[in-house]
This record gives C-alpha cells, sequence and structure tokens, in this order.
C-alpha cells in the first residue's frame, strides 16, 4: 500500500537516486545521453541536505513509500517565473522509482501534491514538462492538468528541448 507524508532528511539518499534514475528513465531518447550518464545520485544528496539543513521551508517535498520504503518524490512550491504571484503553485518535481511506474504512487503523490497546494491557498498549480515526454504528458493530463499554451526551451549540454506549461487547479 502507498502511503505519501514529508520528506525527512533520511529519505534524501532514496530520492536523489529516484530522481537520477527517473531522469535517466523518462528523458532517455530525449534528453542528450552525455547529460543524463553525468548526472551522480551521490552529488544530488549532498546538494539537497545542504537545502535541508538551510531550512528550504518554500517548497514542500512529500516522498511516497511502500512499507516504510521510499519509492517517489514530488517537490511543489511558489511559481518560479513570472508573474510574481503568491497565489500560484509550481509543482517542481515529480519522480517514481521506475519499477513503481503503474503501481499507483505517482497518483498517490500527485493528489497529494494537489490538496498540499490547495491548503498553501495556491488558486492554481503550474508545471513545466518536456514536449517529447509523452508519459509524462498522459499522466498529468489524466491527473487534470492542461497546456496553457505556453512554452520555453532549456538546453542540456547544448541540445535545446521544449518545454510546455501545464495548469491545473489545485484540489
Amino acid at each position: 500500500m502507498t502511503d505519501v507524508r514529508v520528506m525527512t532528511r533520511d529519505d534524501i539518499d532514496a530520492v536523489a537516486a529516484i530522481r537520477v534514475r527517473g531522469w535517466q528513465t523518462a528523458y532517455a531518447g530525449i534528453v542528450p545521453p552525455s547529460y543524463l550518464d553525468a548526472m551522480d545520485a551521490g552529488a544530488e544528496a549532498e546538494r539537497r541536505k545542504e537545502w535541508f539543513d538551510a531550512g528550504g521551508d518554500r517548497v514542500d517535498n512529500l516522498v511516497s513509500t511502500d512499507g516504510g520504503e521510499v519509492t517517489g518524490w514530488a517537490a511543489l512550491g511558489p511559481y518560479r517565473g513570472e508573474p510574481d504571484d503568491a497565489d500560484v503553485g509550481e509543482l517542481y518535481a515529480i519522480y517514481v522509482r521506475p519499477d513503481r511506474i503503474g503501481r499507483g504512487d505517482g497518483r498517490a503523490l500527485m493528489d497529494a501534491v494537489r490538496a498540499r497546494a490547495g491548503e498553501r491557498g495556491f488558486r492554481s498549480l503550474r508545471l513545466w514538462v518536456l514536449a517529447d515526454n509523452a508519459r509524462a504528458l498522459r499522466f498529468y493530463e489524466r491527473s487534470g492538468f492542461a497546456s496553457d499554451g505556453t512554452d520555453q526551451i532549456e538546453t542540456y549540454d547544448g541540445v535545446p528541448l521544449k518545454e510546455l506549461r501545464y495548469v491545473a487547479d489545485p484540489a
């Protein structure tokens, strides 16, 4: 059974591994292999621990668990783009261990993210997704998100990739 709770410092190593493996799985064939191969879960964990120890309280980090084992991670907080509107939230990331995809962890995390966004008073929730990530697009659309027609280009190891902005009501 999947449960969702607030991330603790003890979860950071598992979260870093999930994020790195999630990128390497989800973005294979989209993001250049050189970028994906350079990702390091240990270095990621150290950065996250520094952030956590500094008291980064603008971001809510949630983890999904099964039998106490961390199976997924999501992060949300204030929208980082313009306009600077305190009522707009952003889903910064949501990743599930690749062996857990399709088992409800992502849905449980998304439900918790949307509930938390509502608790924080966000009137809308935004996210950015790579346009070529068909699996993520389907997941977000099934979760009630839709493109608002805004896009941007992010560059990974010199390769420009299009991202789409998706929007939903919080809960």
